[in-house]
């Protein structure tokens, strides 16, 4: 078993490693836990995290759970002809761990439970999270292409997804700016062909647009009725951004007629933090930051609905953690909807625009060979304006405390 990966130097070989989900990029030294075990020809790799979480939110709306969110991911790699074949898959547990097809968060809005809309919750993620093949060739010593094929798997839509993103490591929810930024995540039936050339690269995929149903157990197919692009550069090893824009065909289960016009830009800097003269990849601190914007654009109506993040986490003295996420999202008048059924000839509008400020800590106690366990917590303190205080009360708030577990390389 290696002690680490090897950290990527450049735009290229940060993507063949692949240590991302789909095709997004990350800065290429953006750190990542990962178990590895070279097997004759292949490489075999495996990371993954769970959380159990406990929650309790105040005001008329707020509600308090006990659950779980996790993601792993096995992969493996090789040389195959002229380029490197890789085959990874991505599950969740919680389908199994989250109980009445939601967990508590409040303003947050998309899919459904039960058939009616989720208003102040968040859906789990599928048990399949991405089954997919990638085959990459050199062209010369600058050029890369690349496919990637998954029937279920990530567009090239967006920054990486929350759940991968290192900025967001220790942070067990999901933004509220999901569905405006990151949701397609998940998706159906994908097929993808990027062309890299030094820091730049650029990408187009197919894809089916409807967002995934409640039986998060299995994979769906559809016709490819989608599309997007995007464009990634990466001038520096510490610094990464993109650009995208993509056409979803009635990703929304309650609006089937109703397409999306999204488009995203995100830019994300990854600092390690070394002490004494420490190599770069000295394990003593990291500091990852990434900031999203996002933008629907409901066709054929025009209403346009925009999402601002900010997340920042910093790892210090080894095993201390501390972040902060922050968003300013427009809400649809859904949230007036709570846990009723949609009502006849509903149509969805601009209804407020809401803030979230998080700030939290864990420390991590390994007691587990290759498992990093940690203790923690965060608090988040909503901003809303005052007509929805007899729905939310005055100053909205949540906490949440949470064991968290992560497959990392023999502790040194």
């Amino acid at each position: 078993m290696s002690m680490a990966m090897s950290t990527p130097t450049t735009f290229i070989e940060g993507i063949l490693s692949h240590e991302s989900a789909g095709t997004t990029a990350e800065p290429a030294a953006m750190p990542h836990d990962m178990l590895m075990h070279d097997r004759g020809a292949w490489t075999l790799m495996f990371h993954g995290s769970a959380f159990l979480n406990s929650i309790q939110q105040s005001g008329p709306r707020g509600a308090d759970k006990v659950f779980s969110t996790s993601w792993l991911m096995p992969m493996a790699q090789r040389s195959l002809g002229p380029g490197a074949f890789t085959a990874r898959a991505m599950f969740s547990l919680e389908p199994a761990t989250i109980t009445d097809r939601r967990y508590p968060e409040l303003f947050q809005i998309g899919e459904t439970a039960y058939g009616n809309p989720i208003v102040d919750g968040q859906h789990p993620h599928n048990f399949f999270m991405e089954v997919a093949l990638l085959y990459d060739v050199k062209l010369g010593e600058n050029g890369l292409l690349s496919f990637y094929v998954a029937p279920v798997g990530d567009p090239a839509i967006g920054p990486e997804a929350f759940p991968h993103r290192v900025s967001a490591s220790e942070d067990p929810l999901a933004p509220l700016g999901h569905h405006l930024q990151d949701s397609t995540h998940i998706a159906d039936d994908v097929v993808t062909i990027g062309l890299t050339y030094k820091i730049a690269r650029i990408e187009v995929s197919g894809f089916h647009g409807r967002e995934p149903g409640e039986n998060r157990w299995t994979i769906s197919a559809g016709a490819l009725d989608s599309w997007s692009t995007r464009l990634t550069l990466n001038p520096a090893p510490n610094w990464s951004g993109q650009y995208s824009i993509t056409r979803l065909k009635g990703p929304e289960e309650l609006f089937p007629g109703e397409d999306t016009l999204r488009m995203t830009s995100s830019i994300t800097y990854d600092r390690p933090l070394n002490r004494h003269g420490a190599r770069s990849n000295d394990p003593w601190g990291n500091w990852a930051t990434t900031i999203v914007w996002g933008r629907n654009e409901s066709l054929p109506g025009g209403e346009v609905f925009n999402s601002y993040l900010a997340e920042s986490t910093v790892k210090i003295a080894r095993r201390n953690f501390v972040w902060t996420r922050i968003e300013n999202v427009d809400r649809t008048n859904e949230l007036l909807l709570g846990e009723n059924p949609l009502p006849p000839g509903f149509e969805e509008h601009f209804l407020a625009r809401v803030q979230a400020y998080t700030l939290g800590y864990d420390r991590e106690f390994n007691f587990i060979p290759r498992i990093s366990s940690a203790l923690g917590g965060q608090f988040t303190l909503y901003g809303k304006p005052a007509s929805l205080d007899s729905l939310y009360g005055q100053h909205p708030a949540g906490v949440l405390f949470f064991l968290r577990l992560r497959a990392v390389p023999l502790q040194k």
